[in-house]
């Protein structure tokens, strides 16, 4: 069951501050990745588990998973993932989080809300504004992963980033997941419930060029 929340609320308004990465990571430079609509965590909190080569940072609207999520992780003793909370628009458009665009290796959107009315694609977390700045921000060779159950959303998600001419899409073949933040290819919650329920999953991937 997918539990949407309206981005646009002004319930939703409150962002947080992204610390800067020597507080928040043990080892600030290995290579970072960004997974946006973080939910509760589970899956970095397995992938940052499993992976110590990368470092994790998760972006979720709702702020009591994101709470949830960070005790998680603190009681695990998780020194490669942090957690913040907040609309993905609005984190990246406040100038004291610009910054954090320029380290990330590659971000992920896995099965985000579709929101299908057209009246409502306005609530949908990519948005031209959001690509425009990453592609401003993101270095050459660095990766957007999008996947998705819903072919309509795949199909508008894959046409806001192609727009932008800094991103180029890749075949699978050439991706090399060994070196990716998910080199194990674990699954997130609601992938494991579309492989059960034998659904359709609609993925690609972009690089910056």
């Amino acid at each position: 069951m997918r539990q949407h929340v309206n981005p646009l609320s002004n319930h939703f308004s409150e962002i947080e501050k992204v610390p800067p990465l020597t507080r928040i990571f043990a080892n600030p430079k290995l290579p970072l990745h960004l997974d946006i609509g973080s939910a509760g965590g589970e899956f970095l909190i397995e992938l940052a588990s499993k992976n110590k080569n990368w470092n994790y940072l998760g972006i979720e609207i709702r702020e009591k998973l994101v709470n949830n999520a960070k005790f998680k992780a603190k009681d695990l003793e998780i020194q490669n993932l942090y957690f913040v909370f907040g609309n993905a628009n609005k984190i990246f458009s406040n100038s004291n989080n610009k910054f954090l665009i320029n380290y990330v290796s590659s971000i992920s959107f896995n099965f985000p809300d579709p929101w299908f009315k057209n009246k409502h694609h306005k609530r949908r977390v990519v948005q031209p504004e959001l690509i425009n700045l990453f592609s401003n921000s993101m270095q050459k060779g660095s990766f957007i992963i999008i996947k998705t159950d819903v072919k309509q959303l795949f199909e508008y998600m894959d046409l806001i980033i192609s727009n932008n001419l800094n991103f180029k899409k890749i075949d699978f073949k050439y991706f090399q997941y060994e070196e990716s933040f998910n080199p194990n290819k674990t699954l997130t919650n609601r992938e494991k419930y579309v492989i059960k329920n034998q659904l359709n999953i609609f993925e690609r991937i972009y690089t910056k060029i």
